[in-house]
């Protein structure tokens, strides 16, 4: 259904209405809509006024709750603030992953915390240091036979290439030396059979 509107028109006194069309005068632009700034999830936790110029709002968004929680825990908000103050804000982000890494580590490890997490890594990195030892002298074994292999074949090549009497033609020469071009044996052992 069509539904009329009405605005006040310059020409009628104050308090009348007159109708409008939809189509023609043109309306006012809608206003953008407003923004609500909620505060960050630092602000949020600690229950007070988040400031414009809060340090902790652009590294604590109010999506992310437990993120702060976990280093107010282990570091406390006070020493935070501190922190992030004291360092060049192109650091600050890396600084707060650090922090949450480290707290989390600190929670599940109360003891050792990140030094527990760097000491398995290290334990890791030696065990697989000496596999890939192991691995390379594998590599390199295998290679020196594949050469020995190799070296064994192209002699047995090179001796098969040479013109040499076949095994029928060797027991024909050692049965009946008369069969040789180069009958020297025979001179050479004819004094001893007379």
């Amino acid at each position: 259904m069509f539904k009329m509107e009405y605005e006040p028109s310059p020409t009628s006194p104050p308090g009348s209405l007159s109708p409008v069309s939809p189509s023609s005068s043109p309306s006012p632009p809608p206003l953008p809509p407003q923004v609500v700034i909620s505060p960050c999830a630092a602000c949020k936790i600690l229950r007070r006024r988040c400031a414009d110029k809060c340090v902790l709002a652009p590294y604590f968004p109010p999506t992310e709750p437990a993120k702060f929680t976990i280093v107010h825990r282990v570091f406390g908000a006070s020493n935070v603030i501190k922190l992030l103050q004291e360092i060049p804000e192109s650091q600050r982000a890396d600084a707060v992953s650090s922090m949450v890494y480290e707290a989390n580590a600190r929670i599940r490890d109360p003891v050792y915390g990140c030094a527990g997490v760097i000491c398995q890594l290290q334990k890791q990195i030696n065990e697989l240091q000496a596999q890939l030892a192991k691995a390379q002298a594998q590599v390199t074994n295998m290679q020196l036979q594949q050469a020995n292999l190799a070296a064994m074949l192209c002699m047995e090549m090179a001796q098969s290439t040479s013109p040499q009497p076949s095994s029928q033609q060797s027991m024909d020469i050692l049965i009946n030396p008369s069969l040789t071009e180069d009958n020297n044996f025979g001179s050479i052992w004819e004094p001893l059979w007379a």
